[in-house]
């Protein structure tokens, strides 16, 4: 209580203090220097969370990720870990005295537990190829861990061999003879996921998945493919076991006895099913189910399997929205889930008899959710473009909102930040689009303002009322422009039909949209300088830079992040193969396929707008070759042009130095082509 009271005073103190010095803009060190809230998790009794708190350090290029503790009310909030690295994935024990978590203390990550009211950690899992992810059973006899193991292995010790000899290698050649070969920002060695079961009082290890498979699998799947019946005799897991998984969406649930055994198939949808939530008393299995093989950006429909009948049975069918995070009342007579909405996200829940869907909260944009042991209250983490991630307690009612914690409030009372402004507009194809306006800090109406357009990647995501940390709204708006943001046709939580709209059409309506959002703003309103406009994205959102460059000279200037350059090249080095086979209709070599028509290369030749090129080396999405392509032909025609390259990012940059020349960069060339506002 002493602690608490002294904490309280002290953040106090420091609010006082900054709200009596002037306001001004973000910085890249407010940024960097932000406490950011991870997933959190809701002690048995429902008195407390344990959540992730991660601090980047900018002068040490490091990241540091701690557990903190705090009261539903927010008393008692206290750091429970404290070591250098990672600690993170916290896991309550069911009788609540404990808490398992992931830890690489000690040089690779394992599974530690620790007392929730004082005591010195301890290591629980020593398993050769590491451990993450832990779910502890009912009972709390045992852990379900995940590790990446060596298929061809049947026990603990064959692993240890098997990693010794290749980190031992001399010759660091790979021979490959399958897809997929490596993942996002990984090469994968031959490895496989599989999920574990870890006696907490010691003993054998038992690979409840074993086999060339990934549990859980590599791609469209969440933390939550692998849970515990609420009686403990059995594993529900979400595997593909598509021979060909690179051009795969095919994920379906199994259960397995936790005394192991054949694991039996539950799902034979072709398409992806993840996400597996028993209910309280047993009876269900919640889920999330996509009807459509080979699309990623299908709409997720909450689904029901019933383990006395085994029959599946949809809830949100009539809903045209995809259902995200999702939890189970107590009493196992409703479902709480979250769907993105028009910028924002709604909370609703579904009753399981009736089908009756009631909304309880909208207007937020909420990143995690949890029921706790009460029918009355939901725990959630939200944020929106002018606050970073807090902790909420949300009533089941919607009608009582309260915010837990505060831990970013003193530093943002001294930052000037606007809210964005929602505006509409008739887009491409007769419909309506909805975008974003953001102000800079110390805006004045009478002055004229240079204009940022972003461009959101996916294509199929959106812009929402979010505090990126890559992608950060008031960082592009602090120097002095005003920022606007449209969520063109393929952008999700419009309904599924609007995302749909992009397949196939990836120059098409969406530039439209894009070039229709920067009418409007420049007809509406009178700050903005029509003739100082410049524009960004990354991923999908490099792709429409690119894609911008050979259609118009509206830009002064252009920036393109890990964007896609050459459709056909980008299709013999990227991963996950069933992306670009939906989206352009089929593979390069086929005569109907729409690769070479929405392709920014063939358009290259009018490129006249200077442009600066960003793109990391690990990027195996969007391999790096896109980026050194778009350099290379903007340096040949003549055009200014300026590459980042970083040796050691993907396709994000997070390391706080590098992140801090990213800004600076980007910010540089604003203003070099736009001025300053």
């Amino acid at each position: 209580m002493k602690q608490t009271g002294l904490f309280l005073a002290v953040m106090a103190a420091l609010c006082l203090f900054a709200r009596s010095a002037p306001a001004r803009p973000l910085a890249y060190e407010d940024l960097i220097a932000f406490d950011r809230i991870g997933s959190l998790a809701v002690s048995p009794d429902g008195g407390r969370m344990a959540f992730e708190v991660t601090d980047y350090l900018l002068a040490g290029n490091t990241k540091n990720r701690d557990i903190w503790l705090v009261g539903r009310d927010g008393s008692g909030l206290r750091r429970l870990t404290a070591a250098d690295g990672y600690d993170g994935a916290p896991c309550w024990s069911p009788d609540g005295g404990t808490i398992a978590f992931v830890s690489d203390r000690d040089g690779t990550a394992q599974v530690w537990t620790i007392a929730v009211d004082g005591g010195e950690a301890v290591k629980l899992t020593d398993i050769a190829t590491g451990a993450g992810g832990p779910v502890w059973s009912p009972d709390g006899a045992s852990i379900l861990v995940t590790s990446d193991v060596h298929p061809a292995c049947t026990d603990q010790a064959c692993n240890a061999e098997a990693e010794k000899a290749f980190a031992e290698r001399v010759v660091k050649a790979r021979v490959i003879e399958s897809l997929l070969y490596r993942h996002w920002n990984h090469w994968r060695e031959g490895k496989r996921s599989h999920v574990l079961l870890v006696p907490v009082d010691g003993g054998e290890v038992t690979d409840l998945t074993p086999g060339d498979f990934d549990v859980p699998p590599l791609s469209l799947g969440s933390r939550h493919d692998y849970t515990f019946s609420p009686d403990g005799a059995e594993v529900c897991f979400v595997k593909n076991t598509d021979a060909m998984i690179a051009t795969s969406t095919n994920n379906d649930l199994f259960v397995v006895p936790t005394n192991g055994g054949h694991a039996v198939r539950l799902t034979d949808s072709p398409a992806n099913d993840n996400s597996p939530h028993y209910s309280p008393d047993g009876r269900f299995i919640a889920y999330r189910a996509m009807s459509r093989p080979g699309f990623e950006a299908d709409r997720y429909v909450l689904t029901l399997y019933d383990r006395a009948t085994n029959r599946t049975r949809p809830l949100t069918a009539d809903l045209d929205r995809s259902v995200g995070r999702m939890a189970w009342s107590v009493d196992s007579k409703k479902i709480f889930f979250c769907v993105q909405d028009e910028g924002t996200n709604t909370i609703h829940s579904v009753e399981v008899k009736s089908g009756k869907i009631q909304t309880i909260l909208t207007g937020h944009t909420v990143i995690a959710l949890a029921a706790g042991p009460s029918a009355k209250e939901l725990f959630l983490t939200a944020e929106r473009f002018t606050r970073p991630r807090e902790l909420f307690r949300l009533s089941t009612d919607g009608k009582k909102l309260s915010q837990i914690t505060d831990l970013n409030g003193p530093m943002l009372a001294g930052i000037e930040m606007n809210e964005a402004e929602d505006f509409r507009f008739e887009g491409a194809l007769g419909d309506e689009i909805h975008g974003f306006l953001l102000k800079p800090p110390g805006f004045d109406a009478s002055k004229k303002y240079p204009l940022v357009v972003l461009v959101h990647g996916g294509p199929q995501g959106a812009w929402e009322d979010e505090f990126h940390y890559r992608w950060n709204a008031q960082m592009f708006a602090a120097p002095g422009y005003v920022v606007t943001m449209v969520n063109f046709h393929g952008s999700t939580g419009y309904g599924q039909a609007f995302t749909d709209q992009i397949s196939g059409d990836w120059g098409g309506a969406c530039y439209e949209d894009v070039m229709k959002g920067l009418d409007y703003v420049l007809d509406n309103y009178d700050f903005v300088d029509p003739d100082r406009v410049g524009a960004a994205g990354a991923s999908f959102g490099g792709y429409m830079v690119y894609w911008i460059a050979g259609h118009t000279d509206r830009f002064r200037c252009l920036v393109s992040h890990d964007g896609v350059f050459n459709t056909e090249s980008m299709y013999g080095a990227t991963e996950e193969l069933w992306f670009p086979e939906w989206e352009f209709k089929g593979v390069p070599w086929d005569a109907d396929s729409l690769y070479r028509k929405w392709s920014p290369h063939l358009s290259a030749g009018a490129y006249k707008t200077p442009m600066l090129v960003i793109h990391g080396e690990n990027d195996f999405r969007v391999p790096v070759t896109e980026g050194l392509q778009a350099f290379t032909v903007l340096q040949r025609l003549g055009v200014p042009s300026k590459l980042l390259y970083f040796p050691d990012e993907d396709h994000f940059v997070q390391k706080p130095q590098n992140a801090q020349l990213w800004w600076k960069t980007i910010h540089d060339w604003f203003a070099q082509w736009l001025g300053e506002g």
